[in-house]
This record gives structure tokens, sequence and C-alpha cells, in this order.
């Protein structure tokens, strides 16, 4: 009897590289050149581009974890009541701008004040945040950071400031400008106090905010790259007629002139106000 023939056994495929689950996450691209990262890498690098250096937007809740010491972050609420003196509507009323802005950020007003320590320095950081109507000085904005810098009078910190702005805000007029005489009163009270006032000027700085209290700081670092100024750079051509010098009101610039005491990248920026707050703090 002829043994029954068994079929050849099936060879399976060997198996592929091991390949880890696609993940759903989003990415974001460098204003400067374009290059995408995905957004926690991009995070992670402090919101610098890899490739050419670009120091890109920093939300203001980003900003103060960055710089403060980890664990000291307390932030502080400062209730302040909205103003409208001019009823503005511009196609959107004021009062919805401002809802607007709100939901967006998930801020009160343009600034986020807290306290904390930079190196173990006890500080209080008046952070600004350029995605709340372009962080412009309103008379909430001006009212807070006043009541911040009375607050470290008080409590004996140094006042640490980051501003990124437009200026002040046109939708209130006058009441607006009126706060750089507010927050400069504010600051004064941090100098006769006897404690040290230091300023970050991010990208951009402009308007009342670089007229006022950005440029009375003790010490003032800036963002490389960052534009800083009053008025912005084409209004000053038409008015002067002439042709503005190469890199003007970058922070290279406004440095080689006088303007700024450093320029900084934000990897090193913690340490700096460590090092500045150790050196002027008393004893």
């Amino acid at each position: 009897m002829t043994a029954r023939r068994q079929p050849p056994a099936r060879r399976l495929p060997a198996p592929g590289p091991q390949l880890r689950p696609l993940v759903s996450t989003g990415t974001v691209s460098c204003p400067a050149c374009s290059r995408r990262y995905v957004v926690e890498r991009y995070a992670a690098a402090f919101n610098v581009c890899a490739g050419c250096g670009h120091h890109g937007a920093v939300p203001a809740r980003q900003r103060i974890t960055q710089l403060a010491d980890h664990g000291s972050l307390e932030l502080m609420r400062i209730e302040v009541g909205d103003r409208d003196p001019l009823r503005f509507d511009d196609g959107a009323p004021y009062p919805q701008r401002l809802a607007r802005a709100r939901e967006r950020t998930g801020l009160s007003e343009a600034f986020l004040v807290a306290r904390a320590s930079i190196g173990q320095a006890p500080v209080l950081l008046a952070c600004m945040d350029f995605g709340f109507l372009g962080g412009s000085l309103g008379s909430a904005a001006g009212e807070i950071f006043a009541q911040a810098c009375e607050a470290a009078a008080v409590e004996r910190r140094a006042l640490v400031a980051v501003c990124t702005s437009g200026g002040a805000r046109m939708q209130e007029g006058i009441a607006s400008l009126a706060q750089m005489a507010r927050c400069s009163a504010g600051v004064a009270a941090v100098g006769q106090a006897r404690l040290p006032y230091l300023s970050v000027l991010g990208d951009p700085c402009f308007g009342g905010v670089t007229a006022s209290f950005a440029a009375q700081a003790d010490v003032i670092l800036a963002e490389p790259g960052a534009r800083i100024g009053f008025a912005g750079g084409r209004v000053i051509e038409q008015a002067t007629h002439d042709r503005l010098p190469e890199g003007f009101q970058r922070a290279e610039f406004l440095l080689a002139h006088g303007m700024v005491d450093a320029v900084v990248a934000r990897r090193h920026l913690p340490r700096t106000l460590a090092t500045l707050l150790h050196m002027y703090m008393p004893a």
C-alpha cells in the first residue's frame, strides 16, 4: 500500500520591523524658515527653531514655566474691571473682542502674574501674552502690572517682566495711554523699596510699553532678533523720508547702540536672570 504524500508546509513570511503606533499630534512651522516641528518637540526647545535659531512667540503660561524654578510657581489673581470709554466698535464691539481673546488664551488680560523663585531668589513674574489682543496695554492690563509692582515691594521680591506688545490699546484711547504713567509709578515703588527690576524684551515690543516700563528696568535683556522700538520702521521712513540702517530696531542693533544691556538666547534666560538676581538682591 502506497503511503499518502503530505502536502508541503506553508512558509509564513518573515515578520517585518515593529513600527510604533501612529499618534495624532499637531505640527508647527518656523515663521522664519518654514521648517516644521512636532508641537511637543518645539515646546521642549523653548519655541526656538533648530534650523535658523528664530525665537518664536511664547504664550505667557509657557513663559513663566520656562523661567521659574520647578515647583515655585504661584499664580496671582488680580481682579480688575473692564473699561470701554469710547464704546469702540470696528465691526465687532470691544467687549466682544475681549471675550474672544479670553476664550482663545485662557487669560483674563494681557498680563499673567505669578510669585516664583528664579535661582532660589524670590521674584514676582509679570509676563505679557502677545496672543491677547497683541499684548496691548489697556486700562486693566496696566492696573494689573502696577498692582504687581506694589505687591513685589510689599513682599520684598524682585520684579521680572517679560514684555511682548504692540503698544497701547487703541480701543481705549487716552485711557490706555494713561497706563504708561500708572505703570511707571509702579516701577518707581519697586525702586524705592531698593529691589531690582529686570525686564526681558521679546519679539515684538513696541509703542507705549517700550516707551514706559519695558525700558525702565535696572537691567534690560532682549531675545535674539527681537523687534523693539516705539513706532514701526515703515512709519519712521515715511516721516523722515530716509532709508533706515540694516537691522534697525532689532535687538542686536539696539545692543550696539546702548539701548539694551544684553541679548540672551531663550534657553540661557533662567541662568542669566538668576545670576543678576543674586548680584542685585539685598542680603
